[in-house]
């Protein structure tokens, strides 16, 4: 008699659990407005700040992060101003020439060749045509000329600034300097 009390009582409490919990509906919600919030426009116009302040602008003088003044613009005069002015902030100590070299494969290497010769993949391939060498005579690059160029770009190389962050960008070009050296 206890026996069977005791599967009548399971029964109940199984029938009961299971039978609240459906797949094919959901459940009924309690106090709904933490599963629903209410929706606000992202940049909609709210009193919501105070004064003069909006969630459109940024606060004047910020710069997000992860990025660093460029005091250079885009230019043939700011090129040939960086190109002179321009110096490598890392010292001898932060210069990793095996993290440049693994970046400059990932990103350089397929235009330029591993050895800066302008015979990189893309170019053996026909892809692109006209990546000149490191080596050239007329081309008197300078560490500041190769962060401008991986800043935005040059002729039919695009801009890195988003691939590299601005250390990166220094490690590449002191990598890009040793290959410079080497084929001369």
């Amino acid at each position: 008699m206890k026996g069977l009390i005791k599967i009548l009582v399971l029964a109940v409490v199984f029938g009961t659990v299971y039978s609240c919990q459906k797949d094919s509906r959901p459940n009924y919600q309690f106090m709904p407005n933490m599963y629903e919030p209410v929706s606000y426009e992202t940049y909609g116009e709210y009193d919501v700040f105070p004064g003069e302040q909006s969630a459109m602008l940024p606060v004047d003088g910020t710069i997000a992060r992860g990025f660093g003044l460029y005091d250079y613009e885009n230019t043939n005069e700011d090129y040939e101003l960086a190109k002179a002015e321009l110096k490598n902030p890392l010292d001898s100590m932060q210069v990793d020439a095996v993290r440049g070299k693994v970046l400059y494969d990932i990103y350089c290497g397929i235009c330029h060749g591993n050895k800066g010769a302008g015979q990189g993949t893309l170019v053996k391939r026909e892809k692109i045509l006209g990546v000149p060498s490191y080596a050239d005579a007329a081309r008197a690059i300078t560490e500041g000329s190769i962060y401008h160029v991986i800043y935005y770009g040059r002729n039919a190389m695009g801009s890195y600034a988003a691939q590299l962050n601005e250390e990166e960008r220094w490690q590449v070009t002191s990598y890009v300097l040793k290959l410079k050296d080497e084929l001369n």
